[in-house]
């Protein structure tokens, strides 16, 4: 320990104590693209000894001019992100211990997910999983650092529990569709992902070794284009909060998850059953070669039939490439998958 973290250990914030508890943490990584990848390359080379990655996504070559953990080999071979996370960071810190999940984050597994990590980072990418975050670590009293970016400009804030506004005191309602850029129309530039994600990785050491003094307390903003950054204050929790205030935990209680959705940046829409269910693959494979080209890998298949193509998982969730119509996804992924 002395040698691999001797330089870490020399920072008066850290120091063999932190490092210590370091060690014997668990950290929840939600979302495995530009923010959360970086997050977690970050705290495996910090030395946190147990981190479980979350993400629904396999590596595409359009990710890989700002999510650093992947590479070309990821690509081509269409890994599941988790999995190479998983796999990149045996290489950078074998003593780390990873948890991959290959998984759509919804109500009926997040409460699973948080269960005994130290702190949970958002890496997604919309308001609604951040809401479902939200609840889960409200409702069992997880610290979690919310953060996002898109553009040149990102956001982090710092959500602790019963001492701190949670999300929904700040933002009490999702921003109305099409309010706001996204990855889609504004793109996203690597700087700002460094800055967000290395705001969130500091929060999270913090709270890890204990200094909790040194948390920043504000809704930092960051905008690397325009040299521009800021600290607001987000006062007290609001009495009146339907999460935090009155404990109504909303996204938790849902019937179902919600089974189709447009993923960012990209002309793609991921299809979710509205039930747990369990893929065959190599039986799946060997039923759609008849209509068209497929590959597959231990992980997952893609099956492509004109102009679409459908990245087909274990647990019956599809991404259908090459439109961004729902319902138009939905009849592909009933017409071929059929669950």
């Amino acid at each position: 320990m002395i040698d691999r973290y001797s330089r870490q250990i020399l920072f008066a914030g850290i120091g063999k104590e932190g490092q210590r508890r370091l060690l014997g943490a668990r950290a929840m990584i939600l979302g495995c693209g530009a923010l959360g990848s970086a997050q977690t390359e970050a705290l495996a080379r910090a030395g946190v000894g147990s981190l479980r990655v979350a993400d629904r996504d396999f590596v595409e070559f359009s990710n890989l001019h700002r999510q650093t953990m992947f590479t070309e080999a990821d690509a081509r071979e269409r890994l599941p992100k988790a999995v190479a996370c998983a796999q990149h960071i045996h290489e950078i810190n074998s003593d780390v211990a990873v948890e991959p999940e290959i998984i759509d984050v919804n109500h009926s597994n997040i409460e699973r997910l948080i269960e005994d990590c130290d702190v949970v980072l958002d890496g997604t990418d919309n308001f609604a999983t951040r809401y479902l975050i939200n609840d889960a670590c409200v409702k069992h009293k997880v610290n979690w650092i919310y953060g996002a970016a898109v553009g040149s400009h990102g956001v982090t804030m710092t959500i602790r529990p019963g001492v701190t506004p949670c999300l929904r005191c700040i933002f009490p309602e999702a921003p109305p569709a099409a309010s706001a850029p996204t990855c889609d129309t504004a793109g996203v530039i690597m700087p700002i992902i460094s800055v967000v994600s290395a705001v969130q990785v500091s929060e999270a050491l913090k709270l890890l070794t204990g200094d909790l003094e040194s948390l920043h307390n504000s809704l930092m903003q960051f905008d690397v284009w325009r040299n521009e950054g800021r600290r607001i204050s987000p006062g007290e929790p609001a009495p009146d909060c339907l999460t935090c205030g009155l404990r109504q935990f909303e996204s938790l209680e849902a019937d179902q998850p919600e089974s189709a959705a447009i993923l960012c940046g990209r002309q793609a829409v991921q299809i979710s059953p509205s039930r747990a269910a369990s893929i065959d693959l190599a039986a799946l494979t060997q039923k759609l070669r008849a209509a068209g080209e497929v590959k597959a890998n231990d992980y997952l298949l893609r099956f492509r039939t004109g102009d679409y193509e459908l990245t087909v998982f274990r647990d019956a969730r599809s991404i259908v490439r090459g439109t961004d119509d729902i319902a138009t996804a939905r009849s592909l992924y009933a017409r071929y998958i059929g669950i």
